[in-house]
């Protein structure tokens, strides 16, 4: 198996569990920046038992390295707040389909980190992505939550495309386990002074809830999608993981009865055909 196939093949199951991981910025009743936090705390410590659990240092070769994880933890903090607050005040469609903007993002940004530039099929791919989530978007007007949606969402599409370059550009020697670890210590103690009070007040099925989305929906995805960056340019990564947009949408129709417009589905097709066409040419080469 080669690491082209390995790494497509993580990236494919990652996103396909991030399109269910969507539903809970609605399915728990906290802030953006609560469940984020909390998520995190469940994600540290399954993560730390799993090095345990093998016997693998924790630590990293030199202090760059140290402050490259805090600034990758900061960039994932910003991130999944920003999300989940874009599907919070519009809906699970509208902040999926904002976020997506990324791949658009990536191809421009990561040739600055390479000195290469963006090859012909790249360009074509992105513009026919940013085409598709396009037509996923019902109206654009700044007074509805539509557009404060989308808003919210094209900043964490900008901060996820850094986050995922960064990562691996500067971060590509470590094990995805190492990544995450940090990322997510980084993204508790970045957030904890900010929403700690929230604790008490937690009920039972939300801790529950939380246990659920910190394990299966954020270690494990995560986990997949930084060792696809390890195999993968994070431009072919940010493009195939745009299938996540449908599987999102039919997700929330499914389990939340959000109900996506005919425009939604051919958009959606759009972006599918697109993030396939980079999957495919990325696997044939290799």
């Amino acid at each position: 198996m080669t690491d082209s196939f390995k790494g497509l093949f993580a990236v494919h199951s990652a996103v396909l569990i991030f399109g269910l991981t969507a539903l809970f910025s609605k399915l728990i009743t906290l802030s953006a920046l609560e469940i984020t936090l909390l998520r995190s705390i469940f994600a540290v410590i399954i993560i730390f038992a799993l090095f345990l659990w093998k016997r693998q240092s924790l630590f990293l070769t030199s202090f760059k390295d140290y402050r490259i994880a805090i600034l990758l933890g900061i960039l994932l903090a910003l991130h999944w707040v920003t999300y989940f607050h874009a599907m919070q005040v519009s809906s699970i469609a509208v902040g999926v389909i904002a976020l997506y903007t990324f791949p658009v993002i990536t191809v421009f940004l990561e040739p600055l980190f390479h000195g290469e530039q963006p090859h012909i099929k790249d360009i074509v791919s992105a513009i026919v992505v940013l085409f598709g989530i396009y037509l996923l978007v019902p109206e654009f007007s700044f007074n509805n939550e539509t557009t404060q949606g989308i808003l919210w969402g094209v900043l964490s599409a900008l901060l996820f495309s850094l986050r995922n370059i960064v990562q691996g550009h500067y971060f590509k020697g470590y094990s995805a386990k190492h990544s995450l670890f940090y990322q997510t210590l980084v993204t508790f103690v970045v957030l904890l002074p900010f929403s700690f009070q929230i604790v008490p007040d937690v009920t039972l099925i939300q801790w529950g809830q939380l246990l659920v989305l910190g394990i299966f929906f954020t270690a494990l995805p995560h986990t997949l999608f930084a060792f696809s960056l390890l195999k993968l340019k994070a431009k072919t990564v940010s493009l195939i993981a745009c299938v996540q947009v449908v599987y999102a949408t039919i997700f929330a129709a499914i389990f939340l009865n959000e109900w996506a417009q005919i425009s939604t589905v051919v958009g959606g097709l759009i972006v599918v055909s697109a993030a396939m066409y980079e999957s495919y040419t990325t696997g044939r080469k290799s």
